[in-house]
């Protein structure tokens, strides 16, 4: 890295041993980047030159436009530089709610050869020390309103140097050069580290490098969303999450276009701002799609909306179906991981097709297995396998040998492929239900009961029982003002039974007034496992 001295390698001694990484597969001419590149330089700068003046971020509260975001980026390259003590490749942790502040940091910490660490506001002590310690993060750059736990658990955390708010940072930026000499970063050095949830044991660090951040926006932003530079961009996710980060600013800032940021994303607000901003692309969770499509109507006249895409579960018929009906708009599903940073198999509107996720991503190949690692045939149900331009590389982990087997990433989830060459998805591994010899996917039992007018949300989980080993067992939020009763619980195991093969109904039915839900949105359904069993 021209003119910095040292260079922190952690990250890279931390990675696992090259003979555990995916095969990396690069089958588009537009992946084939130099060997010298930062993803900074590619995204911002390059875009200020060409437009300086075309609006970029915009907040409920001001508009920055491309060349002074990149002012703003710059500045803050120089805090961390020469205000801060940064060497090229210590990990920053950002802390902030999706705001223009936190975009310029993201970059500014690029641009001084920084690794990213972002995440989300409702992230408590307990996980940010995790994700801290096991990063070996040097600094953090919050907003004001996020410092307290941070400050709180520096003691425990012995890599921690400074903790700096926005106030401060604003503070350092004034009288710094609006222009600053980019780290010479090689395009497989690491950029960011993306934590998974950790709803299931302690969090993994993804490792993605600079090449990745422009690998997703030249597979599924140009063949999939197809988006333009007049586009408006808004959304739900956390930029924290990789879902958010791709869709509210790598996405948009490929094409030149502009993105709507807001602190809070429940469906109330970003239904409102989508109008009020005139927004023409969104990136959403089914939930909240679910939860708009059944608000006002007479909103529907003042949306702009062209494109919309969901991701981070799986996306209902019923759901697909209201938000077309309600919007005129069809819906790309897709799904994606952290580990591969973000979707990899989905659809364009003019392709899609209820009750499947989609086909690969151009760019990236895909194949459902069986135990043994073997190929299956369409219609018989296994492992999803991926392998594209990204892959897991987990940060000193060992983890990572379950997730990468033979070349291929394993994601955890079941699919099938049918005789379209669509892939179908049953749910998560750990998720499948196995009844009296049946696999039953807890997903179609799910899409079956959102069927029914009277209800909001429902999960299913599998739980025991000595005669079938596992019952299926429907968890039910109903519609606002429904009373839950016997006898509508009756009702919805023959609701179910009546639609699709009597053996998958849910033999007990629990009305429930939310359900647990990670952060990005996601069914906490191993929750819901362990409450069974405390009940006992």
């Amino acid at each position: 890295m021209a003119g910095t001295g040292h260079v922190d390698t952690f990250v890279r001694d931390h990675l696992p041993p090259v003979s555990e990484w995916p095969e990396l597969v690069f089958l588009l001419p537009e992946l084939h980047y130099p060997d010298r590149l930062n993803l900074a330089v590619e995204l911002l700068d390059r875009a200020a030159e060409a437009h300086a003046d075309r609006p970029c971020l915009r907040s409920p509260s001001l508009v920055w436009r491309y060349g002074e975001l990149l002012e703003q980026a710059n500045r803050i390259a120089h805090v961390l530089r020469e205000d801060l003590g940064l060497v090229p490749g210590n990990r920053v942790l950002l802390r902030a709610p999706n705001q223009p502040m936190l975009v310029a940091a993201w970059f500014g910490v690029l641009k001084a050869g920084g690794v990213v660490v972002t995440t989300v506001p409702l992230l408590r002590a307990k996980e940010l020390t995790e994700i801290i310690n096991k990063a070996s993060i040097s600094h953090a750059l919050c907003d004001d309103n996020l410092m307290r736990e941070v400050e709180e658990i520096k003691p425990v955390c012995p890599t921690l140097q400074r903790v700096v708010g926005w106030a401060e940072l604003e503070r350092l930026m004034r009288g710094k050069p609006v222009s600053f000499e980019n780290a010479d970063t090689a395009s497989d050095d690491p950029a960011l580290i993306a934590f998974t949830s950790g709803t299931t044991g302690s969090p993994k660090g993804c490792v993605h490098f600079h090449r990745d951040g422009l690998a997703i926006c030249d597979t599924f932003g140009k063949y999939v969303l197809r988006a333009s530079p007049d586009d408006v961009f808004i959304g739900s996710p956390s930029i924290g999450f990789t879902y958010g980060l791709g869709g509210l600013v790598l996405f948009p800032m490929r094409i030149g276009a502009q993105s709507v940021l807001l602190e809070r994303g429940s469906p109330d607000i970003l239904l409102a701002a989508t109008a009020e901003f005139a927004a023409s692309v969104m990136f959403s969770s089914p939930t909240a799609y679910r939860s708009m499509a059944m608000q006002a109507a007479s909103l529907g006249a003042k949306l702009r909306l062209r494109k919309c895409v969901s991701a981070g579960e799986p996306l209902p018929v019923s759901t697909r179906d209201a938000w077309r009906g309600r919007f005129g708009v069809e819906i790309i599903d897709g799904i994606g991981s952290t580990e591969m940073l973000h979707i990899f198999i989905s659809h364009t509107e003019e392709e899609a097709k209820p009750g499947a996720v989609g086909k690969p991503v151009p760019g990236y190949l895909a194949c459902v297995l069986d135990e043994e690692g073997n190929p299956l045939p369409p219609g018989q149900v296994g492992r999803l396998a991926v392998k594209g331009p990204t892959g897991c590389r987990y940060l000193a982990d060992e983890r990572q040998r379950g997730y990468v087997q033979r070349g291929w990433n394993i994601t955890g989830d079941v699919f099938s492929l049918d005789e379209e060459g669509y892939y179908v998805h049953h749910g998560r591994v750990d998720d499948l239900i196995i009844s009296a010899g049946y696999n039953i996917s807890p997903l179609e039992v799910e899409e079956t009961i959102l069927l029914h007018p009277l209800v909001a949300e429902c999960a299913v989980v599998g739980v025991p029982d000595l005669e079938r080993g596992q019952i299926v067992k429907a968890f039910v939020v109903l519609q606002q003002g429904v009373a839950p009763t016997e006898e509508l619980a009756e009702e919805l195991k023959e609701f179910v039974k009546r639609r699709i093969a009597p053996y998958k109904y849910p033999r007990s039915v629990e009305f429930v007034e939310t359900l647990p839900r990670t952060p990005t949105g996601k069914v906490q359904r191993f929750v819901l496992r362990q409450r069974v069993q405390r009940s006992g």
